[in-house]
Formats: structure tokens, C-alpha cells, sequence
């Protein structure tokens, strides 16, 4: 959000909160509870929120007027909550007085909801004794249910027990075992069910993971025929870049080979010296590398990671330039609500955002031949065109912060669904006698053949994951693909199965293999 300015009582706003989108509320005397809580020496307003009937303070730099951004956040934001809220706003700008008194009726009071947590929890507390049942009582004259191979048979006279001491009987029936042993690591758990642990049980299946291949250090001396080919002549800006792993490493190397100037930065500095002998500058911290540079790219892990690139200690908020309109380019996979705080942030700063997200992998990145979805300022993506033309072979612009990474995640939903799906059927051919090196070739001259799914059947055949886009990458996008839909209500049925799969290749032990190690899942 941008210019911000100063708002009396009642007035009507959009206030923004970290991790959601701009929201309609009003300007309010604080309630008691969150006297306390506004910050010293940051203007700041206390807001209630329609719709979630909640308070907040929420800094002016933060807030906007109702009326002028209303058209603009209605059609860029469509939840059902959110419509909600604007229906209800619009209600109290028709005729507060109604407003307010619909709001008492709705809302309970805290005291008697206070009351009667408090009763409740007594009641929970204090149990009544447990009355052993009489042979005489209408229940026990029923017909007794027929016995199920797991049910455990219980005579008349039977005392019935409450549940903790319920824990410290033992059997030694074999079928109807209320106890199981866990043969992992000798402890005992307790089911009422009588079944065993069929948890524990399947963990004993599960194969060792193999170890990652180790990834071979940069060679920066061997630049790709593709870069060749492009005959870049290099922006007379300075770049930075933030985050040298496993796409940071490639973008980095053909940035420096198409001639731009660099400064780098990574968290174990050791990754920092290939690129320093290839004629790249070294920043001690993120803020440095702001400082000494025009654009600042930024490629890394997840959301987390990228939020505490900028608001952490010696973050990229800490450079004492930003303000001079530097900018800065988001590469990390991220979620659109992350990008658009790291993006507020920023502006507020005085600095200009751009969101780039890449599609493609290792072997790409270091050809040269990503994709990249941006977002975001105009000019910013204009100014990174001879940047973007060393690392990819083709760039998008698609409007205001956000689209590019719920892009991004679209694209990455596919590519999960298809792995998940290549796996269980190469599990499936493996199973039945076939080999998985003759589907692959019979594949290959289908209509269903693409890169993808071959260079990822190869490495299953192989039984081989050199990494070269992370699984647990993978799953993450596909778990921000899911969050997306939920905030839009939206059913993906197929995309969380593919997530689940993918969820239980991480609890194998194949995190930071390749994607294409979700195979083993499947065939275990």
C-alpha cells in the first residue's frame, strides 16, 4: 500500500495486516484490552474490522480511505469472507444506527462466554463417579451386538473403569489386545480399539534412503552455448543477488558471463568465494549488498526464508539506501500474500518491488533457458531486461504484485500432479513384470512425452535423484497451491492427494533429493 495520511474517529478505511489482504474497517476508540498495545512513536490507528468483528492497531502507513481505493481492492480481492466484510461496510455507510445495534445482538458478551468456559472446564475437572450398571436396566435386557474380530468381550458383571485407570489394565490376548507393542523402539501404546499399531508396524517397511548425490561445484569457466548465442550487451546497473543454492548458483554464473556487475551474498560465505574469483563482489550482510548495488535479487528456500531476508537482523529494510528508490526482485517461490508484504514493505521504504518467479530447474538455470513470470513495477521489470535475457529465454509481465506467483503455483500444481502421478504408474509397471526402461521408451513416442515427464522417468529407472529441483520444493508449492484455493474456495481433490504423496516421500528421507524421488514412495 502506498501514500498513507492521517484519519480522524469513524473515519472509514482499508487497513492492512501482515499475511492478509486489505481489509474494510473504521477508525475506533480502542477497547481496554489494546490500550496497551500500540507501539511508542509510530502512528498508528486502532481499527475494527467488519466482517471478522475484530481490533486491531494497525500503523498509518498501513491504512487507506474507503472510498478512493475501493474499486481497486473489490476486484482484486474475491474471497467469501472478504466480500462479507465490504457487504457490511456498505450496510453501516447506508445506516450506522442499525448497524451498531445488529452488531450488539450478534456479538456475545465476553463475560458470560468467560462464565461458562469456566463452568465447562469444572464439569471437565470433576467427573461424577462411575456407576456400575444393573443387570435389571432396560440396557442390558437389549440384544448384545454379535462380536467382531477386534471388539473385546466384556461379562455382565464387569466394573466399568474411567479412563485412567482404563491405561493401566494389561491383556495377553493375542487377537483383542489392548496393548501393542512398538517393535521400533520397545515402548508400549494403549487402544481401546484392541487393534495393533499398524503405524508403528508400517514404519518397518519403509527402505533407508539412499544419500543425495552431492552436487558438483559451479564450473564458471564453462559458459553455455545458449548464452553465447544471445550476444547480451550488459545494463551499466549493479546487481545484487541474495541466496546462492541450487538455481541462485546457475542464475548468478550467467549473469557474471553476460558482463553485468555483481554483488553476491549467501549465508555460508564459503559459497560466496567461486563466484568472488569470477569477478563478483562479496556483501557481509543483505543490507550491504543493498547498499552497493542498484537492484538486489533475492533466491531462496521458502516464504519464511524470503520474509527474513527482508525484516530480519541486517535485513534488506536495514539498508540505509532503500529509500533512494532502489529496487528489489523477488525470484523466491512464495505465495502472493508473502510477496505483496515484502512489497509493501519496500514501497513504504521508498524502494520499488518487482516479483520474479522462474520456472524451470538446475540444468535450466545454468543453460540459461528459464521462464520468468513478473509482477509488479513496470519499469523495474523494464530495467532487469538484459538480466532477465542472460538467465531465460523468455520473460512475462502480468500486472500487479501477486499474479506472478499465483502463476507460478499454477504451473507448479501441473508439474506436481504429473510426477505423482508418473510414479504410481511406473510403481504399477514395475509390480506387474514390466520394465520401467520399455514404458519410458514406448512413452517417448506418445503424444504424453515431454521433458519433463522423461528426464523424471529416467531418474526413477535409474533409481537415482540428483537434485535438481528439491522435493521438498515441490511439496511446498504444492501446499501454497492448496492455501491459495482455500482463500478462493476453490476444490483441488487431486492436487492434495499429489501433496499427501509427496508429504510421505519427505518422511522417507528424501527432502532434499530431487522431485523424482517421490518414486520410491510410490513403489513402498
Amino acid at each position: 500500500m502506498s501514500d498513507s495520511g492521517t484519519f480522524a474517529l469513524n473515519d472509514l478505511v482499508w487497513a492492512k495486516m501482515r499475511g492478509f489482504s486489505p481489509w474494510p474497517g473504521r477508525v475506533v476508540d480502542p477497547p481496554p484490552e489494546l490500550k496497551k498495545i500500540a507501539k511508542k512513536n509510530i502512528p498508528a490507528q486502532c481499527i475494527f474490522f467488519f466482517g471478522s468483528n475484530n481490533y486491531a492497531w494497525i500503523e498509518n502507513s498501513f491504512i487507506r480511505p474507503y472510498e478512493p481505493f475501493k474499486s481497486k481492492f473489490i476486484t482484486s480481492y474475491k474471497t467469501v469472507a472478504f466480500k462479507e466484510a465490504v457487504e457490511q461496510i456498505e450496510k453501516y455507510i447506508k445506516d450506522p444506527e442499525t448497524f451498531e445495534a445488529s452488531l450488539k445482538q450478534t456479538v456475545p458478551d465476553p463475560n458470560e462466554q468467560f462464565d461458562k468456559l469456566r463452568e465447562e472446564e469444572e464439569v471437565v475437572e470433576s467427573p461424577k463417579p462411575v456407576v456400575t450398571p444393573k443387570k435389571s436396566t432396560p440396557k442390558r435386557k437389549e440384544k448384545p451386538k454379535a462380536a467382531t474380530r477386534n471388539s473385546i468381550k466384556k461379562a455382565d458383571n464387569d466394573i466399568i473403569t474411567p479412563p485412567d485407570r482404563k491405561r493401566k489394565r494389561t491383556s495377553h490376548s493375542v487377537e483383542n489386545n489392548d496393548e501393542s507393542h512398538n517393535e521400533i523402539d520397545g515402548s508400549f501404546s494403549h487402544s481401546t480399539s484392541g487393534r495393533r499399531n499398524v503405524a508403528a508396524t508400517g514404519l518397518l517397511n519403509r527402505p533407508a534412503p539412499i544419500p543425495r548425490p552431492e552436487t558438483p561445484e559451479i564450473d564458471m569457466s564453462k559458459v553455455s552455448q545458449t548464452l553465447k548465442s544471445k550476444n547480451i550487451t550488459p545494463s551499466s546497473l549493479r546487481f545484487g543477488f541474495l541466496g546462492l543454492g541450487i538455481m541462485g548458483c546457475g542464475i548468478v554464473k550467467n549473469l557474471i558471463n553476460s558482463g553485468h556487475k555483481v554483488v553476491v551474498w549467501n549465508r555460508t560465505f564459503t559459497k560466496c568465494r567461486t563466484f568472488a574469483e569470477a569477478g563478483a563482489q562479496v556483501g557481509d550482510t543483505p543490507s550491504d549488498v543493498v547498499d552497493a548495488t542498484d537492484i538486489t535479487f533475492s533466491c531462496v528456500a521458502d516464504p519464511q526464508a524470503a520474509k527474513d531476508m527482508v525484516f530480519g537482523n541486517c535485513g534488506v529494510l536495514q539498508a540505509s539506501s532503500v529509500s533512494e528508490g532502489k529496487g528489489y526482485v523477488e525470484m523466491t517461490g512464495i505465495d502472493s500474500e508473502t510477496s505483496t508484504d515484502i512489497a509493501d514493505a519496500i514501497v513504504s521504504k521508498g524502494g520499488r518491488y518487482l516479483e520474479a518467479q522462474i520456472q524451470g530447474s538446475k540444468a535450466q538455470a545454468e543453460e540459461g533457458t528459464l521462464i520468468i513470470l513478473a509482477a509488479g513495477e513496470r519499469v523495474l521489470f523494464e530495467e532487469c531486461q538484459t538480466c532477465f535475457e542472460a538467465i531465460g529465454k523468455n520473460s512475462f509481465f502480468l500486472g500487479d504484485v501477486g499474479n506472478a506467483s499465483r502463476m507460478n503455483l499454477v504451473l507448479q500444481m501441473i508439474a506436481g500432479i504429473s510426477l505423482a502421478g508418473l510414479s504410481e504408474s511406473m510403481a504399477l509397471a514395475e509390480r506387474a513384470g514390466l520394465q520401467t526402461k520399455d514404458v519410458l521408451e514406448v512413452l517417448e513416442l506418445t503424444n504424453m512425452a515431454s521433458p519433463l515427464i522423461l528426464e523424471k522417468g529416467h531418474a526413477m529407472t535409474k533409481g537415482e535423484y540428483p537434485t535438481h529441483h528439491p522435493l521438498t520444493h515441490m511439496q511446498k508449492d504444492l501446499h501454497l497451491a492448496l492455501r491459495m484455493s482455500e482463500t478462493l474456495e476453490q476444490s483441488l481433490p487431486i492436487t492434495a492427494s499429489a501433496n499427501e504423496v509427496f508429504k510421505h516421500a519427505k518422511r522417507l528421507g528424501y527432502s532434499d533429493h530431487d522431485a523424482s524421488a517421490v518414486y520410491v514412495r510410490a513403489r513402498f
